[in-house]
């Protein structure tokens, strides 16, 4: 990674496709392949990889040098072991530029006589610092820099991943160029040398994958940038995730440091993978005993099947030019939530004893229950009729009533149950959600609002989680994504993403229709 410190953008009004791994194109008997591929992927072949590129031998593989070019001679021998078709110049593996510095490049042609004539990059750049200087190390200068993470991790992922695909039958649909970019430490200056001058048409280019130090995994936290760069960019990931489960910071932020910029700035759709900076960034120390071999492999199987899907499925997304413009103020912007509705009854209440009591701590002036004549310290003992003996139920019924409704309560000083009829404020929940709608994800809503005590809430959903289907339902808009939630009877299930993890919620509803969200 090129720069010496850390890394780190209008929507629609607030309104009250499922992938599955392997990608959906593929028959049963392709899953079972995708998935033999997939586990393919080891942590000792990762670390080993790691250990041979990071070796003293190669010198920090500093571009142009005579340690730098000993590295790109044994990745362009990996290329020819894969018989990828060689996608440099005059029908080798290289491109050259700068002097000595190179570019490795190989392709795996698409299966698909259409959507062959499109490619997938996946990448990473192969070049370190060497013995550093001044202007690229944080010390100890004129020691070799073995960069095993930064960027001998990436380089193994992408080798893996190509060994994986070769298992396949057949190719993937789309055409995969994978690229080792040479002299990235130096200014990205092997990606943007490509990108001004292709060995393949750049016209045909639909989409990019960069890695980029992804050898020290924390906390099973990945960082993934640039899914905003095209539609369902982030979907597509999170898919991938499902076997690694992996904890996905989605970054809005875009900067040029690293080989996924030549890509954004020319408004190709571009995700870069990257597991944060630590200590030995850019120091002798970021040595092969360092990495976290389980966590590449991990990184890297999210990284197959995102390839994967992108290679298969029938349409990728447009570049979105507004992605240029998003920042992580336009991220809170987006992501805040709205402000908690007014309660529907305004009747606080605790529960104690068992079997429990309900008694209310007091009652919101100005509330409808204030109105009837509830007050702090009333016994709840039944609600429209039935005995008060569960909060989980007695919350949801709450939401779930219109009309007038009684409540029986106890009361200090009297002798017997009173009856207090009260009409709640507003329309009955359903399921007690508010959401808002973005362009770079169709065909799902995004949670600004969980109701305290709704269907929910109960089953666990969460403000900013990304609600993807409804029963198995998918949505096109917010409109089809009402109706589902309104009309479909209970239980509903809603399977949704948060921080990369799509999980499902199962919502028990009280009332089958006639309700809103």
């Amino acid at each position: 990674m090129t720069e010496m410190h850390t890394l780190r953008a209008w929507f629609a009004p607030v309104c009250l496709i499922v992938l599955v791994v392997p990608p959906t194109s593929l028959t049963a008997a392709e899953r079972a392949e995708v998935m033999a591929a997939l586990n393919s992927i080891t942590r000792d072949e990762v670390q080993q990889l790691v250990d041979t590129l990071a070796d003293d031998s190669f010198e920090g593989r500093e571009a142009g040098s005579r340690g730098g070019r000993a590295a790109g001679n044994l990745l362009m021998k990996e290329f020819e072991k894969l018989e990828l078709k060689p996608a440099g110049e005059g029908q080798t593996y290289f491109q050259g530029f700068r002097g000595s510095s190179r570019n490795i490049l190989g392709l795996l042609q698409g299966s698909d006589p259409a959507l062959a004539q499109e490619i997938v990059v996946l990448c990473a750049h192969y070049d370190h610092v060497g013995y550093g200087r001044a202007t690229n190390s944080f010390g100890p200068i004129g020691y070799i820099h073995n960069g095993a993470d930064d960027n001998a991790s990436g380089v193994s992922a992408v080798l893996e991943i190509a060994e994986a695909l070769r298992q396949l039958p057949a190719p993937p649909r789309r055409s995969i160029l994978f690229a080792y970019w040479d002299a990235e430490e130096q200014g990205l200056l092997g990606s943007q040398h490509w990108l001004a001058t292709p060995t393949l048409d750049r016209a045909r280019i639909v989409a990019a994958l960069n890695l980029d130090m992804v050898g020290r995994l924390r906390d099973s936290r990945l960082e993934v940038f640039g899914t905003r760069s095209a539609p369902n960019l982030r979907r597509i990931v999170s898919a991938a995730n499902r076997e690694s489960n992996l904890d996905i910071d989605f970054s809005w932020l875009m900067k040029s440091d690293s080989d996924h910029w030549p890509f954004f700035s020319r408004s190709i759709p571009t995700i870069m993978f990257h597991t944060r900076l630590h200590g030995d960034y850019h120091r002798p120390s970021d040595d092969a005993h360092t990495v976290n071999a389980a966590g590449i492999e991990s990184v890297t199987r999210v990284a197959l099947l995102t390839v994967l899907e992108l290679a298969e499925r029938p349409q990728i997304g447009k570049f979105r030019d507004a992605s240029r413009r998003e920042h992580q103020g336009t991220r809170a912007w987006l992501e805040q939530p709205v402000a908690p509705q007014s309660p529907r009854y305004g009747i606080p209440f605790n529960v104690d004893g068992q079997p429990p009591r309900f008694v209310l701590s007091g009652v919101t002036p100005g509330s409808p229950a204030e109105k009837a004549g509830l007050r702090a310290g009333d016994r709840l003992v039944a609600f429209q009729g039935t005995p008060i003996a569960d909060e989980k139920w007695f919350r949801l019924a709450l939401l779930a009533a219109e009309g007038q409704t009684a409540f029986t309560v106890e009361r200090a000083g009297e002798a017997r149950p009173l009856v207090i009829t009260v009409k709640p404020a507003g329309p009955p929940i359903r399921v007690g959600i508010t959401w808002r709608s973005d362009d770079a994800e169709p065909g799902t809503v995004l949670l600004t609002q969980v109701v305290y005590g709704s269907p929910a809430h109960v089953a666990g959903l969460e403000i900013r989680d990304r609600i993807y289907a409804v029963n198995g339902q998918t949505f096109a808009d917010e409109g089809q994504f009402t109706r589902l939630i309104t009309t479909l009877p209970g239980p509903l299930a809603l399977e949704f993403e948060r921080q990369g993890r799509i999980k499902t919620a199962t919502l028990e509803v009280l009332k089958p229709a006639a309700a809103t969200p």
